[in-house]
């Protein structure tokens, strides 16, 4: 099975809720179907830190080349911004992917509305008028104070039966440039940036831009016809007051239909300062406010160089998440387990969103046996919990999972080599969808770490060598 193949890395039996899970977004993991927690399954197969090491190298590799050629990744939403409640790594997955999509859309684009021009530079003023402001191509026009018909480029659709104060031609949502794709991390340092310097840039270029894209789909309209339709609460319909009359009177318009708020109307408003400058130029036409290639390179770069604790620690956090999803979906119809099975995802939940979750991790890895044997030996975890509350055992949700863990925990790890006949009887079990995750044989959840080895994450040289090229996962 190969890891990057569309629609086949998730072929596993898994019996997911029906609902989205909430479990994985609440201890900052990643979606249970997607990439990353299929990643998690194959690298905590690994038994050394030089397999993972060297697997980790080509699935960055694979990721750059997809990007060179403008493909996906598959298992990750093609267009979404970063959703900040999964963890960072699946969060630039996201980016890349959203940057694949907005580079295919600008290419798109700028071939269409090159098309539009060409055709429009062969039809001629008469036929465009035959046809009110659009031609049999759907080409758009807007007549000017002076009664010339031009075209509007970056049209997107009418805006809600908003007309322009001077020429009444009908105004148009213009195509807009879209924001920067932020991780969180690159929000924080964005926020501290705004804090620590009072800077406004990023939000004055879009703005400019957003101008210019206006005056390109409206040509001869004027700052009143763009404050209506980007921000509305600062246009008051109907005649202006007197005190509003000598500003009206000084940029001599038509806005007599109405007037701007006062914050619109103080001298050096930087709405008014950024219009002046402001040239009619479509989005697509103009200088990208977000580098998809500059962003796309850095997380790449980044990916490269991750130190292995930070990558383990995500991809141990997903395949947990996964884990107690799938084991939800089986103990849910059980209500005795199911009671005890919520206080294991309640404990797994704080202490995740804990800042030093991963001091805890023997805690975490029992709890996960604890939910584990809850799947293939229910009755031994039932007669557990029988006894503790027949010896009136009570306290925190920590001590009881971990007397539960205690309970079978060791002789547990003592079966980890089942016989073949063993073997052979559990894959016919209802144990099946957990063999990959439950077996002992993902190294992320085992007590001791695999064997070290003298590799690090971004020595591109030492799987060079190796004959492993291919993608297949035995």
């Amino acid at each position: 099975m190969q890891i990057f193949a569309e629609g086949n890395f998730l072929s596993r039996n898994m019996s997911l809720v029906l609902e989205p899970p909430l479990l994985p977004r609440d201890i900052h993991g990643a979606p249970p179907e997607g990439f990353l927690t299929k990643l998690s399954e194959v690298i905590g197969s690994f038994t050394t830190l030089r397999k993972m090491a060297l697997f980790w190298c080509k699935i960055v590799t694979e990721i750059r080349r997809l990007w060179s050629e403008e493909l996906y990744i598959p298992g990750i939403p093609l267009d979404e911004i970063p959703d900040l409640n999964s963890c960072r790594l699946y969060q630039q997955l996201q980016v890349v992917n959203s940057c694949v999509s907005r580079k295919k859309w600008r290419t798109l684009a700028t071939q269409s509305i090159e098309s539009v021009m060409r055709h429009a530079g062969s039809c001629s003023e008469e036929s465009a008028d035959l046809q009110g402001t659009v031609t049999s191509h759907h080409i758009l026009y807007a007549r000017i104070s002076t009664g010339e018909l031009v075209l509007r480029l970056g049209a997107d659709r009418p805006a809600d039966n908003l007309t322009m104060l001077e020429t009444g031609e009908p105004v148009y949502s213009p195509i807009t440039q879209e924001g920067p794709l932020l991780t969180e991390d690159l929000i924080k340092e964005t926020e501290e940036f705004v804090l620590r310097t009072g800077s406004v840039g990023a939000g004055c270029s879009q703005l400019l831009s957003d101008m210019q894209a206006f005056k390109a789909a409206n040509p001869g309209c004027i700052l009143e016809d763009f404050v209506r339709w980007h921000s509305p609460p600062d246009w008051t319909e109907g005649e202006p007051s007197d005190e509003a009359q000598e500003y009206v009177d000084q940029v001599d318009s038509s806005s007599t239909r109405g007037q701007l708020s006062s914050r619109m109307q103080k001298e050096g408003n930087l709405w008014r300062e950024l219009w002046e400058t402001a040239k009619p130029v479509p989005a697509v036409k103009q200088a990208p406010l977000f580098d998809v290639d500059l962003a796309v390179e850095g997380i790449l770069n980044d990916l490269e160089d991750i130190p292995p604790v930070e990558l383990f620690e995500q991809l141990f956090i997903s395949l947990l998440g996964l884990g107690f999803v799938m084991a939800e979906a089986k103990l849910s119809c059980n209500n005795d387990l199911l009671k005890i099975f919520l206080e294991c995802k309640d404990y797994v939940v704080v202490t995740c969103q804990g800042k030093i979750w991963s001091d805890k991790m023997d805690d975490l890895c029992q709890v996960y046996e604890t939910v584990e044997t809850m799947l293939l030996n229910p009755e031994e975890v039932l007669k557990a919990a029988r006894q503790m509350e027949e010896t009136n055992t009570v306290g925190e949700p920590r001590r009881r999972l971990k007397m539960l863990g205690l309970s079978f925990g060791s002789k547990e790890r003592n079966s980890r080599n089942p016989s073949k006949d063993e073997k052979n009887s559990e894959e016919n079990s209802s144990r099946q969808p957990f063999s990959t995750f439950f077996d002992g044989k993902s190294s992320l959840f085992l007590k001791k770490p695999p064997r070290p080895e003298s590799v690090s994450f971004g020595d591109k040289a030492a799987y060079q060598d190796e004959n492993e090229n291919d993608w297949t996962i035995v």
